[in-house]
């Protein structure tokens, strides 16, 4: 019996120093209230990939500011990613209890991952799936959510998603597929774009498969039920450096935010999943939801990859 208890004290004590362990050596995130970094841990791992299969990944990576994101993209990416983005702290124990209850083991219920849960993987992680992993994941979370505001957590977000081969961030990919600034996305643009990010080098916005027009319509169709954090009028972060390696493009960020007014988003019908596509809803203009809001409990998305 005293041999079980050392055991067990011995297994406390080893989980109490890791945890510490762990959290000293989290990444000070505070550097983000101002600074726009100029790669991710996923931009070096994608690159480290590309060179192990013998070819060079151009990097083209644009930044520009929150409120130089089309409201239309704003709107797709929440609906499909983090509808109750605005209600929670980082993590959603809403959707992890659904997923739990569906049957989703820790390290791969991709469907209750946050935004900010999201953007910790992308800027610090990696993909792999382990409960160590996702724990480093949860305590950085905790910390960007504590550090920075909701729109700035999403402004970093948008402009350091993977959306194609080398491609990061709306602007990057506004321009390489629609030849138009993110600031001009389109709705249905934006909705494509959104239906891609759960696996980009998968679903490909420039040749879109019967899967990703299906969701691209079904975000479409939720996209007026969804309002993205407001525009706050402050001084913009310490400009990102021109220079960048392996024939990087990264471009210096545009300066100022200025604060926008949101148009008023359509009401759409509510739309059920479909795997096959189909055509084009025309949605009713309607009243602008209150922030704070989250979508009434539509059927998830389905994913294809664990976040």
């Amino acid at each position: 019996m005293r041999r079980v208890g050392r055991v067990i004290a011995a297994i406390a004590v080893f989980g109490f120093g890791y945890l510490a362990f762990l959290y000293l050596t989290l990444p000070d995130v505070r550097e983000l209230r101002t600074k726009n970094l100029e790669s991710t841990a996923f931009m070096r791992l994608r690159e480290r990939e590309a060179r192990a299969e013998g070819r060079e990944l151009k990097r083209v990576h644009r930044w520009v500011p929150y409120s130089g994101i089309s409201p239309h993209l704003k709107r797709a990416v929440l609906v499909a990613e983090d509808a109750g983005f605005w209600g929670h702290e980082g993590i959603d124990l809403v959707e992890i209890r659904k997923a739990l209850e569906s049957g989703e083991s820790v390290t791969s219920m991709r469907g209750a991952s946050t935004i900010t849960q999201q953007l910790a993987k992308n800027l610090y992680l990696s993909p792999t799936r382990n409960p160590f992993r996702k724990l480093t994941e949860l305590l950085i979370t905790r910390r960007l959510e504590h550090e920075l505001s909701k729109t700035r957590i999403f402004e970093l977000y948008l402009n350091n998603i993977e959306w194609g081969d080398g491609i990061w961030g709306a602007e990057a990919a506004a321009q390489t597929y629609f030849g138009v600034r993110a600031s001009a996305i389109s709705p249905d643009q934006a909705a494509i774009m959104a239906g891609a990010i759960v696996n980009p080098r998968v679903l490909n916005i420039a040749k879109p498969n019967a899967r990703l027009r299906a969701r691209q319509r079904i975000i479409r169709a939720r996209m007026g039920k969804i309002t993205p954090p407001p525009v706050i009028a402050r001084p913009a972060p310490a400009e990102t450096s021109t220079s960048a390696p392996d024939g990087a493009t990264v471009d210096k960020p545009e300066s100022g935010y200025e604060p926008e007014e949101e148009p008023t988003p359509d009401v759409p019908a509510d739309e059920p999943l479909s795997s096959e596509p189909a055509q084009e809803p025309e949605p009713a203009p309607g009243p602008a939801p209150e922030p704070g809001t989250r979508n009434p409990e539509p059927e998830p998305l389905s994913s294809d990859t664990a976040r």
